[in-house]
């Protein structure tokens, strides 16, 4: 069993300042739920996002963000967050996961963040993708990224202790995984699709009860170190390799050094046992109902996990608009 160094130990429960994060992003952008233009949609997130991200009494450092800073204005990757305070801290932001399902009024985005102890959150930044699959307690110490899809399938099915028709596989709905569609079809494992927002369904799939066993499938490399940090708070698993798009990243990588071979574990993307992580819903799905509004305020709904007690809290609050504008936050 692994022992928490103390140098990477955050005694604050620094979960519910996070929540007041995804908060302000999440209203921030559901202004715009089905406007048809995610970029406006990006950019309220993201500039919420950063003006709570300004006044919590951290020294953080954004590894997981919106780009280099030449791209972005704002949470770019490198950008130092926080009032200065001693707590030091590396951060991933992802302002909306599902900035399509916004503009578009689709179900199922959030905003979302992630924390560590400063040099503990890594994300191998050579490449976009990576093949991930994730599942919760009960199977994580069975799955296998480099196995077969049916060997998969059958030892989760085991470790749940239930039949290969009863798992329920989520996969992004991408021309990429017509061969993965056709082996888990194959392996008898029901499936259910989805258009964006692999955070939320690799929460959904760590977490019991949800209807989804599994992820499985290529989607964002830094949606993944996100997935990883949530995952470890709730006690599952997730394991990734690269997937280079062309020749030119598979070039990159190897003139880097990057073994495109090498398996990353929650733990190779996470290295911290204090991890804390914080979503709050945009337009309503199945993990977290969306922000709904009423006169002079609105309703929404977050998820705060923290990996050292265990604990997942889904917090439902209500924001009287006429009030926070008098705090000027």
């Amino acid at each position: 069993m692994k022992t928490l160094d103390p140098r990477q130990s955050i005694e604050r429960n620094i979960a519910m300042e996070l929540v007041r994060v995804t908060e302000a992003a999440a209203m921030a952008a559901a202004r715009y739920l089905g406007m048809g233009n995610k970029e406006l949609v990006d950019q309220a997130a993201v500039s919420a996002m950063r003006g709570v991200l300004g006044d919590i009494r951290m020294d953080g450092i954004v590894i997981i963000g919106e780009g280099e800073k030449d791209q972005a204005p704002m949470l770019y990757i490198g950008e130092r967050i926080g009032d200065g305070s001693d707590l030091k801290v590396d951060i991933a932001v992802d302002p909306i996961d599902g900035t399509n399902l916004v503009a578009r009024g689709l179900p199922g985005a959030l905003a979302a963040i992630a924390l560590s102890a400063r040099g503990t959150m890594n994300c191998p930044k050579q490449f976009v993708y990576m093949n991930k699959i994730v599942t919760g307690r009960e199977a994580k110490d069975v799955i296998d990224i480099n196995a077969p899809v049916a060997e998969n399938l059958e030892n989760i099915a085991r470790a749940k202790k239930r039949k290969v028709s009863e798992i329920t596989v989520v996969v992004l709905d991408r021309p990429r995984h017509e061969q993965l569609l056709a082996e888990i079809r194959s392996a008898g494992a029901r499936i259910k699709l989805i258009s964006d927002g692999d955070i939320s369904a690799s929460i959904q799939a760590a977490l019991p009860e949800t209807g989804v066993d599994v992820l499985m499938g290529i989607g964002g490399m830094t949606e993944g170190v996100l997935s990883a940090a949530a995952t470890h708070c709730i006690g599952g698993s997730i394991q990734g390799k690269a997937w280079p798009r062309d020749e030119k990243e598979k070039e990159a990588a190897r003139v880097a050094g990057v073994d495109l071979d090498k398996v990353y574990h929650t733990e190779d993307l996470i290295t911290s046992e204090d991890v804390f992580f914080a979503a709050t819903g945009v337009s309503s799905g199945e993990l977290l109902k969306g922000v709904r509004y009423f006169s002079g305020g609105a309703q929404i709904q977050s998820l705060a996990m923290r990996s050292r007690s265990g604990t997942i809290r889904w917090i439902d609050a209500w924001h009287n608009f006429e009030q926070l504008d008098k705090l000027d936050i």
